[in-house]
């Protein structure tokens, strides 16, 4: 476009150029990015609450909540049973090679290994610093945002151990994660407002976006090319993958405080996030100098988000 105007005689055909594009890019969108919230569904339970994962094959969300990992049925909000006896649960990874659930221990500094017909640990992998939320790559191997090491660890499923870590770099604390299997791309949500987007066979920060002010999970749709960022501040980040490196925030949502994770359904582009109603933070003290609001019991509620 810098170029648009060095003579007048190419002056036409680029302006129809450039309509022509604005029109295709309109339609390889087709609106997707205009996304509400279409439902509220009040699950209750106390606890906070942290990553929330979709299993398409089964139709359930698995919502990790401190001590617990929550399983739902979105369609009709019924909470149907509860993976107990965890030490701050952060999130979830369903990894289909190994037919396992992977729960993301932060204080642990670890991942927990589940059958998830029994309900049975099956190990514990130590990850060397605090997991957020991991993803499978469908191959055999997980990815974990390390949020104290500003990383991302690879692990061998079937192994049950780390094979590989990169700095995400100028991302600081990152949470959130999704991928783009076709195209190695690792979508990391960071608290200092960026999306960090990483190759995940170089190992390489190839891209960052602004997003949005708390980010806790992130999403990506490789139907419509749009990747999503969760927003604690109440808002939902909403980013176009105009090619492998090339990614562009394309609308800013508004949700509810406190919705800073958030689930995909990639059948029906459905997107699943959750929060509670929110009160003031209690008195700051020398072990807790800034205290997170204090949550209104039995308020617990998921939002469905439709285009």
């Amino acid at each position: 476009m810098r170029s648009l105007v060095k003579a007048s005689r190419f002056l036409l055909p680029a302006c129809l150029g450039f309509a022509a594009a604005v029109e295709a890019l309109a339609a390889q969108t087709g609106g997707t990015h205009k996304y509400h919230v279409e439902r509220q569904i009040k699950l209750g339970g106390d606890g906070r609450w942290d990553y929330i994962v979709l299993d398409t094959a089964s139709n359930r969300l698995f919502i990790a909540r401190q001590d617990r990992v929550m399983v739902v049925d979105p369609d009709h909000g019924k909470l149907l049973g509860e993976v107990r006896g965890l030490d701050g649960a952060h999130g979830v990874a369903l990894d289909p090679a190994s037919k396992h659930v992977f729960t993301f221990n932060g204080d642990a500094h670890s991942s927990t290994v589940v059958d998830p017909a029994s309900g049975q640990a099956l190990g514990s992998i130590d990850l060397g610093g605090k997991p957020e939320f991991g993803v499978s790559a469908g191959d055999g191997k997980l990815y974990v945002n390390i949020e104290d090491r500003a990383e991302i660890a690879e692990i061998d499923a079937a192994a049950q151990k780390v094979t590989r870590r990169w700095s995400l770099a100028p991302c600081t604390e990152p949470t959130g994660l999704a991928i783009d299997r076709e195209h190695h791309r690792l979508f990391s949500g960071c608290h200092n407002r960026v999306m960090a987007i990483s190759d995940a066979t170089t190992g390489k920060v190839i891209a960052t976006v602004p997003i949005g002010g708390g980010v806790d999970g992130d999403g990506f749709d490789p139907v419509t090319g749009l990747a999503f960022s969760s927003d604690g501040e109440g808002t939902l980040t909403v980013v176009h993958q105009d090619s492998p490196t090339r990614y562009r925030v394309v609308s800013t949502v508004p949700t509810k405080r406190g919705a800073r994770t958030m689930a995909l359904d990639p059948r029906t582009h459905r997107i699943s996030t959750v929060t509670a109603d929110l009160g003031p933070p209690p008195a700051p003290t020398e072990e807790q100098p800034h205290p997170r609001p204090t949550i209104v019991p039995d308020t617990f509620t998921l939002l469905v988000l439709e285009r």
